[in-house]
């Protein structure tokens, strides 16, 4: 049970419903994560800002980004963040036996060269930062893969790290 209850739309702010209107014609819902970010609208708003910026605009496609916060989330043991990517990877039509590689053996899923190097890469950072070398960003560079699109692959997992720890401390419940 969530340490902290999230918001529900009767105790919400002029501001928050206004934030709340915009995720739900988005997501078709408002999740649990963005009710208890209400508790502080600035961050709310703040959080809802960078998910649009980082996983609605951008080059790299959704089953990328999708799989990255997949793959960060179960790096972290993020059961909310598994279950809500997995569940927006089948609705962009990936199928259980493909999200099942994706989470098993990802070198196996249907990618190309430059998306399994930008996966790989933003799991790297998720999981061992310091430990990133010259020779890696050489290899996306070979793959193809251009600044922009390392940048973006780091602001998902960046955005998932941060949502993993937020929600594992607060035990928020999975709505998804």
């Amino acid at each position: 049970m969530s340490r902290i209850q999230p918001l529900e739309a009767e105790k919400i702010s002029s501001q928050v419903e206004e934030i709340f209107k915009e995720i739900e014609g988005a997501f078709g819902m408002v999740p649990n994560l963005m009710k208890t970010y209400a508790h502080h609208p600035p961050l709310l708003e703040a959080n809802w800002n960078k998910v649009k910026a980082v996983m609605m605009q951008g080059s790299l496609n959704q089953k990328v980004k999708q799989t990255i916060a997949v793959l960060v989330s179960k790096d972290n043991s993020c059961n909310y963040c598994v279950a809500a990517h997995t569940g927006a990877l089948k609705s962009i039509g990936v199928s259980d036996e493909e999200i099942g590689k994706i989470k098993e053996q990802v070198d196996k899923a249907d990618f190309n060269a430059k998306e399994q190097a930008l996966i790989h890469f933003a799991r790297k950072a998720n999981r061992e930062p310091l430990k990133i070398t010259g020779d890696e960003f050489d290899s996306l560079r070979t793959a193809g893969a251009t600044d922009a699109e390392i940048i973006e692959a780091l602001g998902v997992m960046e955005v998932f790290t941060s949502f993993n720890k937020f929600l594992d401390a607060l035990q928020v419940d999975i709505d998804f």
